[in-house]
């Protein structure tokens, strides 16, 4: 059944009837129809669950007829049976028979019905007529609320935005598919990814080490890459970036609420070029050779397929809006956001700052789902990181503000350089790094060593040089079955 959307908060309600009005038109109606729809219901018990699954009272335009609707759903919910007499019955219980028209207006109902095979066709037809009359009540409160100087504009913004992605919820149904069509569906996907030649099912991120155990990154998962502050959280995208761009041509969506677009791009030059960053950042001057290198250098990533924006305070119905945009029109494959705790919820959860990041956390899911593309997300760790003794390993316990972060992820990761604490538990090597993947709902756990080169802003694979005589194969990775996952934590 559609979930109701919230009210709009304004000092005034619009009414829809003043707004077709003042319009000189009636609003979209289809009484026949809701008259049709109703009477399969009182005569053809089989309709009754499948208009309930579609429709509310709301979706119907007249009184009487909602009315009608909500005592038949009374009725449904309490098991009880469905017929003129009952509904009528249930009626007079709520004090709104006579309001109807009585029983002989049941009756009438009951006489309209063409042929109740035909509901499903009638249902969507209310539909449209609901969603057009719930557009022009938005556009009409949109527009009232606009003439308020009182009210903020990103206030403005935000409502707007809410009540146009509740209404899109609405009109989203997914219908239950048989088990031959997903496995159909199943085995296609298996056999196309047979042609891959790099052993990968997903989107690769261009490290190799995290590839071997994710298989690339899945569509539809939410990734959580969480650290404490300089750790390199945005380096480690940033490259992920720039990897799976300029060596991949794998369109990616880059969300930047903390940095700028230009801070951003300065951070690539660096890694790319091999300049100091001093000298891209303008603080110092560039050789005559210096200046050649940067422009030969930065070839490749002047056309990779990646695109910044750097939106501050970023609402998630903003970034529902701007991906969707983005996987139609550019062909974007994945999205990193950095960093979560920077974006907004509804207004109506400000002030309530774990039932936002809740509602961030779960959202991103289903924008993941709903594009079928790997969304990631950085996030800060608590500072209990900090106070633990030890080699101060990050822990899912961790994750800040809301346990819904690891609820809705699919894949956690943590960042850690021991190097950064100076623990004497661990043989801090300069550079070395370790990814952590905590939580991996689809396939197993894994420490994968890294190598992190201050200099250049930039995560590398271990095998990339840097760690002595270290022997780097595939058995030096510590994977965990994902079924051992609570003796792994206990191992911390």
């Amino acid at each position: 059944m559609p979930v109701k959307t919230t009210k709009p908060k304004s000092k005034k309600e619009v009414s829809l009837d003043a707004v077709g009005l003042e319009a000189g038109k009636k609003p979209p109606q289809a009484l026949d129809v809701e008259e049709a729809v109703l009477g399969a219901m009182l005569i053809e018990p089989n309709a009754v669950p499948d208009v309930l699954d579609s429709l509310t009272a709301d979706c119907f335009y007249k009184d009487a007829h909602r009315k009608i609707f909500s005592a038949i759903s009374s009725l449904s919910l309490a098991h009880d049976p469905v017929d003129i007499y009952t509904v009528a019955e249930q009626l007079k219980k709520d004090g709104s028979l006579d309001e109807i028209g009585g029983p002989y207006y049941l009756s009438l109902l009951s006489s309209k019905v063409g042929a109740a095979a035909h509901v499903d066709y009638h249902v969507k037809i209310l539909l449209q007529k609901y969603i057009q009359r719930e557009l022009i009540t938005i556009s009409a409160q949109v527009q009232r609320d606009s003439f308020d100087d009182g009210i903020p504009v990103d206030d403005l913004l935000d409502g707007a935005q809410q009540k146009l992605f509740n209404l899109a919820e609405k009109n989203m149904k997914r219908e239950t598919q048989p088990v031959q069509d997903v496995i159909k569906e199943a085995v296609m996907e298996i056999e196309a990814n047979q042609e891959r030649t790099d052993g990968l099912s997903g989107v690769a991120s261009g490290y190799t080490g995290i590839d071997r155990i994710t298989l690339g990154w899945q569509a539809s998962d939410l990734v959580i890459i969480a650290a404490r502050p300089a750790m390199g959280k945005t380096a480690f995208v940033l490259t992920m970036a720039r990897n799976m761009t300029v060596d991949h041509r794998i369109p990616v969506a880059f969300f930047s609420l903390e940095m700028s677009s230009k801070q951003l791009v300065k951070r690539l030059l660096v890694s790319e070029t091999g300049l100091s960053s001093e000298k891209i950042r303008g603080g110092k001057k560039l050789q005559e050779y210096e200046l050649v290198q940067l422009h030969e250098r930065i070839k490749d990533l002047a056309s990779a397929p990646l695109y910044i924006d750097d939106t501050p305070s970023l609402s998630i119905y903003e970034l529902r809006s701007k991906a969707r945009r983005l996987v139609r029109n550019a062909g974007v494959k994945l999205i990193i956001i950095d960093y979560l705790q920077l974006m907004t919820g509804p207004p109506e959860l400000r002030g309530m700052r774990e039932q936002e990041v809740s509602n961030i956390s779960r959202s991103l899911k289903a924008i993941a789902k709903e594009l079928d593309i790997p969304v990631i997300a950085l996030s800060q760790l608590s500072r209990a990181v900090e106070t633990r003794g030890g080699n101060k390993r990050p822990q899912l316990s961790d994750l800040r503000e809301s346990g819904a972060i690891e609820q809705d992820a699919d894949i956690v990761m943590f960042i850690h350089r021991p190097e950064y604490y100076g623990t004497e538990s661990e043989s801090a090597v300069p550079g070395e790094a370790q990814i952590i993947i905590a939580k991996h709902r689809n396939g197993s756990t894994a420490d994968v060593p890294m190598r992190f080169r201050a200099s250049e802003a930039r995560f590398v694979d271990a095998d990339e040089g840097g760690f002595g005589d270290i022997d780097l194969s595939e058995d030096e990775y510590r994977v965990e079955s994902s079924m051992n996952h609570s003796e792994f934590e206990e191992d911390i």
